[in-house]
């Protein structure tokens, strides 16, 4: 950082300031000093560029009226916008704010002490003031006394922690006691080391607690542990920062001076400590010096700041850290700071990073200055970031190892490119365009990187690689770790690859001339030591070159674009240049040291060399820009900005100071560009005076961007001659072809066109080619713009062919594509006929139906086909992917995308269509998968779709059959009636043969043997719609007997009967008999018990079925030679299944009892109702034969007179004895039309009744 006064204010009749505090939300600043006098002040501040400059004008100046005494304390509330203060006498007044003034809202004496000191928490809720005779008052904002004490020691100084739960007591005598905010109870004493070795009490002058909120969290104190906040300071100029109040390794620093007061600044990374110092004049004299020193938290030293006058009586940071406030005797002095950010600039993008509250590491931004975009990144534990070239680098802590550090490097966007670790301190850092060099007090390490300037070497001066072996090196990456104090020697490339990677030795500190700064060129590395020593090396083979010693103690460095001179600015402020080589420009000799120029400036925090020009240089003096050449200064520009780049006579700078208020949100106006003098007036003497009279000028003041300034001057006068001379003087190559190119043309016009597109000055060009009726020229000048839009309007008023206008629309079309507007580029697309596109933008744009066009479009055999049908087969659209499969000639990958959209009737019908015996076996192997895994729904729905309508029949039978043993009827019933439609499409697919005659007859034939064949060996398939049948009458029989219609429910019981293979025989018999009870047909109960009474134990499930083999004895047939292990396997092996065999013969003695026991009692029951009734077994039935005059019942199939055939009816249950009833057109039942009506669908297959 750097510091320098920049403003003085004076208090009227020389008062003597006491106090001193600076409103950090809103600005205002508050003085007080002897006699009462208290004044209230706020200073006018620019904004944007002219933000930094030291302020004239004051916007607030009022004095408070109240207090007598010399005003002792004064204390800002910001959050509540109230101002404390009190003075000599013990009068404490707060201040409000109403309209713009200053009023008095409370006022306190206490009559008995002075207040010695007083403090709000960082809240403003609470203020806590502390009396000399160590009474000690808490109160809240609204003037409510929260708590009192009495302490039995004199106060000086009050501090509250960041979260408002501890106050800090300071004493006369130098103790700090801590103590319990919110019932003021005595916790602890803070340990003081500072002063440990002094024998006598120290008075304390300063106890400050950082409240900044990135860095203490509260309660667990730090979110980064290892970043200080709170500051105790001793008159002797001693100063202890801790980390927390029970930190027993605080940092200890010796300011060498008497101190009288000390304050962070308010972000809490800087400590400003206040006192005098004692110095020797030169007559011998002695002399009180009052000065500022400026800490870091970890204690190291930032900068000094002689002030004058007799000494410091207080000290206030303004909020945003870039001023501070001193009061000197009679006066307000303030001086601006300019911070040491992190930050670089690069390939047009600035980095930098900063601290956010809500996350502890740094949030590091890329933002591109020019198309304004922003890449973030957060690191960990950041402490250096530095560019060069097209990257930047980032040196953080890790967090793993102690003492090791890494090197990332990073292009503009914020990725990582390469990296490496280091295990050395890291205070000094510099990065060339392939270099990187870290520096601790008293070790280097340099890194050559590996990027695009490594591999091209463009912008490197070949005059510095010298040898093959300097080509060599710079092309591969390697490291090197020497001290400072060693005579280091170049090693050759072999050697220097060959140590990577080196390895770390822990810095013995030993050095007594450490270093302090740092910089580098393509050439040499300089490293600049406390002495005033320079030690000077070589590159890329390192070695120590010469030293050289400076008349000061250098803490910035840096070489100009030859590495001849070496800008050096002090710890003073005070830039001075050196010569460090007077070879000529065109020599090999490595840099020698040279005499200090006869130049110097002082208060300079920034200067830049140009990259062009060895003369040229930019500097920042206080609140002032300078641009030198050699030692002639031009006019200074007004600005704080921090300079990036010097190039072609323009300087780029950028107001990090507003950046950093709002860092998430930089804007474009904070990049500042300014010219130089000779830039400003070369553009007027081109505008006013003769070409040859600037020609003139600019040959006095030579340099490449006025040079092609003069060059397009002439260009734009078509004076070539003077266009070509400055084109060489500026050695533009490409410019001079230009100037020869346009010799060769001859004809003015064109050549006014040529010039008019060099100037980028297209539609200018495009007329004068129309006007001379050229506009193959005009077309030809857009083709070579890419200019496509304008090539289809010149095409189509007459300028080209088809060719072109077909080129034209495919650019157009990748214009639209680019920009991700696919709908406008598929219209392109199509008038180029560029298939190969639109295959590709209508799957983008999700357009199937188009894509299906393209199909009949594409010839046969076009590999846009198959293209085109994996794109189908990626959504799933099976029948468009087959079409385009077929056509594209890939039946296999056809049959393929079937198969995997589980489309396996297409898969089919394409296999046998073109002979591809595969698919049936791989689809009997998948759907036995499935059967396996007991996922027959699914194995079932594989058949339908492959047609393959009998297996699918068989495993719906097979899921009915598990439904029924479940209870559960109704499923049952419907896996019936789907099995019983599946049989019926194999039927029909069967019968359907386009055949006549003869042919007819033997496919018919085929037709039925086939269907026997694959129905023969399971009698549920051969009549597929009995199971329906049976589970429809046995609900039907249910409900009828819910519904008491006893009647029909033993007719519907009785035909049960004939289903007593298909459902279980106990249920069917058990309805029967307890149908034929309710109804008393004493005949037909009868013979349903004798039914229940014969009843037998079923034997186990198919499923259940055990393998009773004996391994044992099936290998018996093996070798005498047994493995013991095989044997004792088939020993156990043979044991479980016994224990199987047992537990399933157990199992069916079970069975086997409890149907006995069940027998007993249907033979009790019957026992008890047919004593009382006795069965009828010569009943007739009621019913009469449509077709013969025999009796029938109501329930028969049969008609025992003539043998017909008798059908139920599906609704009733009953048989049908007319011909006036209805029959399903599905499954073909029938029902009593008068029964039928009241139903719109089938009862049995549950298909719309039509």
């Amino acid at each position: 950082m750097f510091v320098y006064l920049s403003k003085k204010i004076a208090i009227p009749n020389g008062v003597k300031l006491r106090s001193l505090a600076w409103n950090c939300e809103q600005g205002w600043i508050a003085c007080g000093g002897d006699s009462g006098l208290l004044k209230v002040l706020k200073l006018d501040t620019g904004t944007g560029a002219d933000k930094g400059k030291a302020p004239n004008n004051l916007s607030m100046n009022q004095t408070l009226d109240g207090h007598d005494g010399g005003i002792m304390v004064v204390g800002w509330n910001e959050n509540y916008r109230k101002l404390t203060s009190s003075d000599s006498n013990g009068l404490i007044i707060v201040w409000m704010l109403h309209k713009g003034m200053w009023f008095e809202e409370m006022i306190n004496n206490r009559n008995k002490s002075v207040v010695r000191d007083l403090r709000w928490t960082s809240d403003g809720q609470k203020i806590c003031i502390v009396y000399e005779d160590g009474a000690v008052i808490v109160g809240s904002v609204d003037g409510n006394r929260l708590w009192g004490k009495e302490l039995k020691r004199q106060l000086s100084h009050v501090e509250w922690s960041p979260d408002g739960r501890y106050i800090l007591f300071g004493t006369l005598n130098g103790e700090v006691h801590i103590y319990d905010s919110s019932s003021g109870n005595y916790l602890s004493k803070l340990v003081l080391p500072c002063i440990d070795d002094t024998p006598q009490p120290v008075k304390l002058v300063g106890l400050h607690w950082s409240s900044n909120s990135y860095t203490y969290t509260g309660g667990e104190g730090l979110s980064d542990s290892k970043t200080p906040t709170l500051a105790v300071c001793f008159e002797n100029g001693r100063c202890q920062v801790m980390r927390s109040e029970m930190d027993e390794k605080p940092a200890l620093i010796d300011t060498g001076m008497r101190a009288s007061n000390m304050q962070w600044n308010s972000q809490g990374t800087a400590l400003a400590i206040g006192g005098v110092q004692t110095a020797s004049t030169a007559s011998g004299e002695k002399k009180d010096v009052g000065m500022v020193q400026f800490y870091s938290p970890t204690g190291q030293h930032l900068r000094t700041l002689k002030v004058p006058g007799s000494g410091i009586a207080a000290i206030s940071w303004e909020g945003t850290g870039l001023r501070i406030a001193l009061a000197v005797d009679s006066f307000i002095y303030f001086a601006n700071v300019r911070p040491d950010y992190k930050w670089g600039f690069f390939n047009k993008s600035l980095v930098y990073s900063f601290t956010k509250m809500e996350r502890p590491e740094h949030c590091v931004i890329f933002w591109n200055t020019k198309t304004n975009e922003k890449y973030t990144k957060y690191v960990k534990r950041l402490l250096h970031v530095k560019s060069a070239g097209d990257h930047c680098i980032l040196v953080t802590k890790t967090e793993d190892t102690p003492g090791q550090h890494i090197v990332i490097l990073c292009n503009e966007i914020g990725s990582p490119i390469d990296s490496k670790y280091f295990d050395m301190e890291c205070l000094y850092v510099t990065v060339t365009l392939m270099h990187v060099v870290v520096c601790s007090e008293d070790m280097i390490w340099v890194w050559q990187y590996r990027s695009a300037a490594s591999a091209k070497q463009d912008s490197i001066d070949p005059h510095y690689l010298v040898g093959l072996g300097s080509a060599i090196l710079r092309k591969d990456t390697w490291e090197r770790l020497f001290s400072v104090d060693e005579n280091v020697t170049a090693l050759s490339p072999a050697e220097l690859v060959a140590n990577d990677p080196i390895v770390f030795t822990k810095s013995k500190g030993t050095t007594n001339d450490a270093i302090c700064a740092v910089c580098a060129s393509e050439a040499c590395i300089l490293v600049g030591r406390e002495s005033g020593t320079i030690n000077v090396y070589t590159l890329p083979n390192i070695s120590l070159a010469n030293k050289f010693v400076l008349t000061c103690r250098p803490f910035m460095m840096a070489l100009n674009c030859t590495s001849r001179r070496l800008s050096v600015i002090d710890i003073n402020g005070v830039l001075l240049f050196y010569r460090i080589s007077t070879s000529p420009d065109n020599s090999m000799e490595p840099p020698k040291p040279g005499e200090r120029l006869s130049f110097e400036r002082k208060d300079v925090w920034d200067m830049r060399w140009a990259s062009d020009n060895e003369e040229l240089f930019a500097m920042m003096e206080k609140t002032r820009m300078y641009i030198f050449r050699g030692v002639d200064p031009e006019e200074p520009v007004l600005s704080s900005a921090y300079l990036c780049t010097f190039n072609k006579l323009k300087i780029k700078a950028v107001l990090l100071d507003e950046i950093m208020s709002e860092p998430d949100h930089p804007q474009k106006d904070y990049v500042l560009n300014f010219e130089t003098k000779s830039l400003r007036d070369t553009r007027e003497l081109l505008n006013s005076v003769s070409i040859e009279d600037a020609y003139a000028f600019i040959e006095e003041n030579p340099h490449p961007r006025l040079w092609k300034l003069l060059a397009e001057a002439s260009l734009e006068k078509m004076n070539f001659t003077v266009a070509e001379k400055a084109f060489v003087k500026c050695q533009d190559y490409k410019g001079i072809q230009f100037v020869k190119k346009l010799d060769l043309l001859g004809d003015k016009q064109k050549q006014m066109a040529e010039v008019a597109t060099y100037f980028k000055k297209f539609d200018e060009a495009e007329k004068i080619y129309k006007d001379i009726d050229r506009k193959d020229l005009a077309v030809e000048l857009r083709v070579r713009l890419g200019d496509w839009f304008k090539v289809v309007q010149l095409v189509q008023e007459g300028g080209g062919d088809d060719i072109l206008i077909m080129e034209a629309w495919n650019h157009i079309g990748d214009y639209y594509a680019d920009r991700q507007k696919w709908a406008k580029a598929v219209q392109y697309y199509g008038q180029a006929k560029n298939y190969e596109k639109l295959v590709e933008f209508y799957y983008l744009l999700e357009d199937y139906k188009s894509m299906e066009r393209l199909i009949d479009q594409l010839p046969e055999g076009s590999s846009l086909l198959v293209t085109l049908a994996h794109k189908f087969a990626s959504v799933g659209f099976s029948t468009s992917a087959v079409q385009a499969f077929t056509k594209g000639g890939e039946i296999k990958a056809a049959v393929d995308c079937c198969v995997e959209l589980n489309q396996w009737d297409q898969a089919v019908q394409l296999a046998e269509e073109h002979q591809l015996p595969e698919i049936p076996v791989y689809l009997s192997k998948y759907a036995n998968h499935l059967v396996e895994k007991d996922n027959i729904c699914h194995a079932v729905e594989l058949y339908k779709k492959a047609s393959r309508h009998t297996d699918a029949a068989k495993l719906l039978t097979k899921l009915a059959q598990r439904s029924g043993k479940l209870q559960k009827h109704l499923r049952a019933k419907q896996f019936h009636v789907l099995a019983a439609l599946e049989i019926d499409k194999q039927r029909r697919k069967l019968l359907d043969t386009k055949a006549t005659g003869k042919d007819a007859q033997a496919a018919l034939m085929d037709a039925m043997l086939q269907h026997d064949s694959a129905t023969g060996h399971d009698k549920h398939l051969d009549n597929a719609w009995r199971g329906a049948e049976a589970y429809h009458f046995f609900m039907l029989c249910q409900r009828q007997l819910y519904d008491t219609n006893i009647e029909a429910t033993l007719i519907t019981a009785m035909r049960l009967v004939e289903y007593d293979d298909i459902l279980d025989e106990l249920e069917v018999y058990s309805l029967v008999a307890l149908a034929a009870y309710y109804a008393k047909n004493w005949g037909a109960c009868s013979k349903a018990f004798i039914r229940l009474e014969a009843l037998e134990a079923k034997p186990p499930d198919e499923d259940d079925t055990i393998i009773t083999t004996n391994p044992t004895t099936e290998a018996a047939g093996v070798d005498n030679v047994i493995n013991p292990q095989v044997d004792q396997m088939m020993q156990n092996l043979n044991t479980n299944l016994s224990k199987i065999n047992v537990e399933q013969n157990a199992r069916a003695k079970r069975a086997e009892d409890e149907m006995e026991g069940m027998r007993r009692k249907f033979q009790d029951l019957a026992m008890k109702i047919f004593i009382c009734h006795p069965p009828d077994h010569n009943q007739q039935g009621k019913g009469q034969c449509p077709h013969c005059p025999a009796a029938i019942f109501e329930w028969a199939s049969h008609c025992s007179g003539c043998n017909t055939t008798l059908h139920p009816c599906v609704v009733t249950g009953r048989t049908i004895m007319t011909n006036s009833y209805y029959t399903c057109r599905t499954c073909k039942h029938r029902a009593y039309d008068h029964e039928i009506y009241r139903f719109k669908n089938c009862p049995l297959c549950h298909s719309a009744i039509q």
